[in-house]
């Protein structure tokens, strides 16, 4: 097996934030009434748009089911540091300032005293505002601007990897 570099597929994960921002697909538990599902409903995104977890325990990204999940998918530092930390299977990103952003990428928001809570999903741009999608207070095409942060982070998806078999090299 050999890990290889795919693209991020902005448009399949735009398209799902569009589908589920005002419902709760099925396949994963709403975390509306534990501390929020703002995170498990950004992971959902990213994995409509990259189609590939991180099985590794702890630490990588998954979800299986509520009690089979790593602390990156409904986390939201968790889920920073898998993002800009990843080396291994799944998506991966920078932290970029906010004028970087592209459709498909995340924002986090933060409070002065450093801790970081919330993570709405890019979902478009108008008159050179952010829009974005979120769970626990739902919302589609939502101004960025419109939430009150203390501070803002920009995470932008450089792409995905995952691993595939490697052939021979007489070709079977």
């Amino acid at each position: 097996m050999e890990l290889q570099e795919k693209q991020y597929d902005r448009e399949k994960a735009v398209a799902y934030a569009r589908r589920w921002a005002f419902g709760r697909n099925p396949a994963y538990y709403d975390f509306t009434r534990l501390g929020g599902d703002c995170t498990n409903y950004a992971s959902q995104v990213l994995y409509a748009g990259a189609g590939v977890m991180n099985d590794t325990p702890t630490f990588g990204w998954y979800y299986r089911s509520l009690n089979d999940r790593t602390p990156s998918w409904t986390g939201v530092e968790y889920l920073y540091n898998f993002l800009i930390g990843n080396d291994g299977e799944g998506p991966f990103a920078e932290e970029v300032p906010l004028e970087q952003l592209e459709r498909g990428d995340l924002v986090q928001l933060g409070r002065a005293t450093g801790d970081w809570y919330h993570t709405p999903v890019v979902v478009g741009f108008k008159n050179g505002e952010i829009l974005v999608a979120a769970h626990s207070y739902d919302a589609y095409n939502r101004p960025l601007s419109s939430y009150d942060a203390a501070k803002i982070r920009g995470i932008h998806i450089l792409g995905v990897r995952e691993f595939v078999p490697v052939s021979k090299e007489d070709g079977t």
